[in-house]
């Protein structure tokens, strides 16, 4: 495999740290049955490896980031299938729990067309990552990191996954490591007043939060639009900033400086899962290169490329993003 590009400068990143982002979940294996089956009836499925963490840390990888991805997973032929992939994309592996006994997480996908759509069915209750713990955990790992990345589904997963997300905060924090948190409500998971008692006190003071519209509502009982509801959650939070997504209106970034809007970048979906995970990896692209605004940018183009692939990972550029935006604008200008 031929390594993922490096970023120019000190090898060892920003203020000495080894890695650009960390990031610290499950990742399950994928079946998809083809476009217009249904589970039920399928004879054959398409695999991939997927999780919400792990797609950020391929996508940064792919452009160019040092990034790290800690997680648990079984050591037979599925969880060497999972690391395998995420290995492929250039992603820092050296942290990964090792279990030698378990089972890997799976989920099954039909995908429909409208009005059916997509149906998601999970199949990892038990899996080795739920059974992940803080004492299992490397935290000097997460130490040597400029930025860390979470999301609301590991703490849904058990109350041990719910204390190893606390304590990744919490080291992270300490050692001066910047903290992005992607809500990603779960409702197959958990409750909305359950995520909310646990994810209330995670997220605050983070440097970085983002969630879908729906989900602020939801979890955090907040009203009004977009540009709205991204002010509230980042005050909500004491929040650096907060981002929500809005589907085909785009996201809306609250910071110091006021509420900014990216639209959304219009295109084909082949597999729409993926997106927020994508859009999370360009906003910690501009975060990693001191403009969040520029991240947002990223993010909305990184969204609208994912989607045009099978599977949740994006075999995307850095070129292909810069190019999706010059031609946005070029359309623009007319």
């Amino acid at each position: 495999m031929t390594a993922a590009p490096q970023r120019s400068g000190d090898s060892r990143g920003s203020a000495g740290r080894a890695l650009d982002v960390v990031t610290l979940g499950e990742a399950m294996l994928r079946l998809a049955a083809p476009p217009g089956e249904a589970l039920e009836a399928a004879s054959r499925f398409d695999v991939h490896a997927a999780g919400a963490e792990a797609n950020v840390a391929v996508t940064l990888a792919r452009l160019g980031f040092r990034a790290g991805w800690v997680s648990k997973v079984v050591d037979d032929p599925f969880g060497r299938r999972v690391a395998g992939e995420v290995r492929r994309h250039g992603v820092d592996l050296a942290a990964l729990i090792w279990s030698p006994g378990g089972r890997t997480g799976l989920f099954f996908i039909e995908q429909g067309a409208s009005p059916r759509g997509v149906s998601v069915y999970y199949d990892r209750a038990g899996s080795a990552c739920s059974t992940m713990a803080p004492e299992d955990v490397n935290w000097a790992y997460v130490h040597d990191a400029r930025w860390a990345h979470l999301t609301g589904i590991t703490p849904a997963l058990s109350d041990a996954c719910a204390r190893t997300t606390a304590r990744a905060i919490h080291e992270a924090k300490t050692a001066g490591v910047r903290v992005s948190f992607d809500v990603n409500h779960r409702r197959k998971l958990w409750t909305a007043d359950r995520a909310r008692a646990t994810l209330a006190p995670m997220l605050d003071g983070v440097d970085l939060v983002t969630a879908a519209e729906e989900d602020a509502r939801e979890v955090f009982r907040l009203d009004g639009n977009a540009r709205d509801l991204a002010a509230r959650l980042r005050a909500l939070c004491h929040a650096g900033a907060a981002v929500i997504t809005a589907g085909p209106a785009g996201a809306y970034l609250a910071g110091a400086d006021g509420v900014h809007h990216e639209p959304a970048l219009a295109g084909e979906v082949v597999d729409p899962i993926g997106r927020g995970d994508a859009l999370a990896a360009g906003l910690l692209w501009g975060a990693l290169d001191g403009d969040l605004r520029a991240g947002l940018r990223y993010g909305v183009a990184l969204a609208a490329l994912t989607q045009t692939y099978r599977g949740d990972i994006g075999w995307i550029t850095r070129q292909e993003v810069l190019g999706a935006l010059t031609d946005r604008d070029r359309e623009t200008r007319r």
